[in-house]
C-alpha cells in the first residue's frame, strides 16, 4: 500500500534518502509554467543538503533545458542539476555510430543535439545506416498512420531512441514523444535502442548511485516508477500528472505492472 504523503509532505521521508532522482515535466512544471511548490521543495531539499538531479527523458543536449527552464524562472544553481536522456544518447552515438548516416524522425529543434554528426543526416530513409528518433515531425505531430507507411519495410535498420515518454502534456494539450513512434516501429517488428527513463543507463551517467539510497520522483508510470522498480529504487508517484485522467490509482499500478512507495498529488515539502 502506497503512503500518502500529501499531509505529510516530502519532508517526512527526506532523512530516509541521499540521493533523488526528480522529473522535470508534470512534476517541476507543466511546459508552460513553474510549480511554485515544487520549486519550495528543491529550495527545500538544497537546505537539508541532499543530493539531487533533474532527470528529464528530453531528446536534447543539457545546456537547451537548462535555458528552457532558465527562461522560465528556475535559478541557475537548479539548473545545473538537469540531466538528459538526449545527452545519454549523444555518448552513445559518439562511441558506436560516429561514421553512420542516419534519417532523423522528429522536429528540427531537436536537431541541436546532432550538430556534430549533421555530416551523416541522410534526406532519404533508405540511404541511411539507421533511425534517429527524437519525435514527430513538425508537419506529422498526430498522424499517426504517417509513421506507419514510413517505417514500413524498413525493420532491417536500428532505431535510436532519445525520449521513452509515449506522450507529454503541453498545459491542458496532450502531445506525442518519440516512444510512440519507437513503439509502432516495434510492432512492425523493428529493433528500439532507447536512451532514458526506465532503462539503467541514464542513472549511471547522471550520478553516483552507489550503495546510495535512491527516491525516483515522477508523474509517469511507464519511465519514472518503472525506471525506479527495475533498479530497485523507493519511488514517489505525482497523481495529478501525465496519468490524472485515467482510472484508480489500483487499476493504473496494475495496468502498468508497478509498484509505488509514495504518493501525492503535486509535488510538496
Amino acid at each position: 500500500m502506497a503512503i500518502n504523503l500529501d499531509k505529510l509532505g516530502l519532508k517526512s521521508i527526506i532523512d530516509d534518502f541521499d540521493l533523488l532522482f526528480i522529473d522535470i515535466w508534470g512534476v517541476i512544471h507543466n511546459g508552460l509554467k513553474l510549480f511554485d511548490n515544487s520549486v519550495n521543495t528543491l529550495n527545500e531539499i538544497e537546505k537539508n543538503n541532499k543530493e539531487y538531479v533533474l532527470l528529464t527523458n528530453a531528446p536534447r543536449p543539457n545546456i537547451t533545458v537548462i535555458k528552457f527552464l532558465m527562461k522560465m524562472g528556475l535559478d541557475e544553481l537548479k539548473c545545473k542539476k538537469v540531466f538528459t536522456s538526449g545527452d545519454a544518447s549523444l555518448e552513445y552515438l559518439e562511441k558506436y555510430h560516429n561514421n553512420s548516416c542516419f534519417f532523423h524522425i522528429g522536429p528540427s529543434r531537436d536537431f541541436d543535439l546532432f550538430k556534430l554528426f549533421k555530416k551523416k543526416k541522410v534526406d532519404l530513409i533508405q540511404e541511411s545506416d539507421f533511425l534517429l528518433c527524437t519525435g514527430l515531425f513538425e508537419k506529422h505531430e498526430k498522424e499517426l498512420d504517417y509513421y506507419k507507411k514510413l517505417l514500413k519495410n524498413k525493420t532491417n535498420k536500428l532505431m535510436i531512441c532519445t525520449n521513452p515518454d509515449l506522450v507529454v502534456d503541453r498545459g491542458n494539450i496532450r502531445e506525442f514523444c518519440a516512444g510512440t513512434i519507437a513503439r509502432i516501429f516495434e510492432e512492425l517488428g523493428g529493433k528500439v535502442k532507447y536512451f532514458g527513463k526506465p532503462y539503467p543507463l541514464v542513472y549511471n551517467l547522471s550520478a553516483d548511485i552507489k550503495d546510495k539510497r535512491v527516491l525516483c520522483i515522477g508523474d509517469n508510470l511507464n519511465t519514472d516508477i518503472k525506471g525506479a522498480n527495475l533498479q530497485n529504487f523507493k519511488s514517489l508517484f505525482i497523481l495529478n500528472g501525465i496519468h490524472s485522467n485515467e482510472e484508480s490509482l489500483n487499476k493504473l499500478l496494475k495496468n502498468y505492472n508497478v509498484k509505488v512507495d509514495y504518493i501525492q498529488p503535486n509535488l510538496k515539502w
